[in-house]
């Protein structure tokens, strides 16, 4: 009974020393989520480890000076899955890089608590659903490239709000209703964004 009583007391130390590793970084326990969502052929996010104390050793993702999460690059990558509600906590993340692959679901509305984002590149996917309005939210967003998915509905009022906002490309896909004409959207040539936009109708 002893020698039982040992090993259950070791399994139960391993156990606890291993949920340690793997909660001991929230942004690593984010990303991981992410890994996890995901369909990895060409094994790009080989690196993520869970066990280790940041995600900032990890092949594409990049951390400022305290390791915190800044950016994510994964364009091009072959993946496939879908995006996460967790992705919303990264705080500090500026540049959420994941064109040109697979992906296919919606975008979560959670992304809208992403308050540091500049850029937001999701373009060349199979991403359907709306556009969150709660991208609104993203008052330091400079770059919003959503072209090339199987969105629908309109474009957001609330990105009107963004005054940052510089480059929004959301043709080729099935989205309908007018074209916001104020706010940021006043600096986009209308007569070539109306062609790209009424072409994602058809």
């Amino acid at each position: 009974m002893a020698l039982c009583s040992a090993s259950a007391l070791t399994l139960t130390l391993t156990l606890t020393v291993t949920v340690y590793l793997v909660g001991g970084n929230s942004e690593g326990d984010t990303l991981y989520t992410l890994r996890r969502s995901l369909s990895d052929p060409d094994n790009v996010l080989q690196s993520w480890d869970p066990t280790l104390v940041n995600p900032c050793t990890w092949f594409h993702v990049t951390c400022n000076q305290d390791n915190r999460v800044t950016r994510v690059d994964l364009g091009n990558s072959n993946l496939s899955g879908h995006l996460v509600p967790e992705l919303g906590k990264l705080k500090y993340l500026q540049y959420l890089e994941l064109y040109k692959n697979h992906i296919q679901g919606t975008i979560p509305v959670e992304l809208g608590n992403l308050r540091s984002l500049i850029s937001l590149d999701l373009y060349s996917n199979n991403i359907s659903g709306t556009i969150p309005a709660s991208l609104g939210k993203l008052k330091s967003l400079v770059f919003l490239r959503l072209n090339d998915n199987q969105l629908t509905g309109q474009i957001p009022r609330e990105l009107v709000g963004i005054s940052s906002l510089k480059i929004v490309d959301v043709s080729s896909n099935n989205l309908c209703g007018t074209i916001p004409t104020t706010g940021p959207f006043e600096h986009i040539p209308l007569n070539k964004y109306a062609l790209i936009y009424l072409s994602s109708t058809l």
